[in-house]
């Protein structure tokens, strides 16, 4: 997913990824199909990857342990079944008091 930056936002950056699209670029020929979590987590690392657009991040291995699959065949059934998790925390955040007062903010 991605959404545009804030207007005042200096940078000449279109948008601001988060979820499976912040997660995508690190996932690169290192990693041999199918393949376990650890497996994913050992070829890329533990990256911190955004999961909404106020900045929140979370760790690789975090999502991974709440997917419910263990291995995955090709790069798109990581993605596929890692998206409805960056989903769940994406929500779980914007109805939180912190999540609330960033999308209030203009940054």
């Amino acid at each position: 997913m991605g959404v545009r930056p804030p207007q005042q936002d200096g940078s000449n950056a279109d948008h601001i990824e988060f979820g499976i699209a912040a997660l995508e670029p690190h996932l690169d020929d290192r990693i041999d199909y199918p393949a376990t979590d650890d497996e994913v987590v050992r070829a890329i690392g533990d990256v911190k990857v955004p999961y909404d657009a106020s900045g929140g991040t979370v760790a690789l291995s975090e999502i991974l342990d709440r997917a419910p699959a263990r291995r995955y065949e090709s790069r798109r059934d990581l993605l596929d079944t890692l998206h409805p998790v960056f989903e769940e925390y994406r929500a779980s955040a914007s109805n939180s008091i912190v999540g609330r007062l960033r999308g209030l903010l203009p940054f």
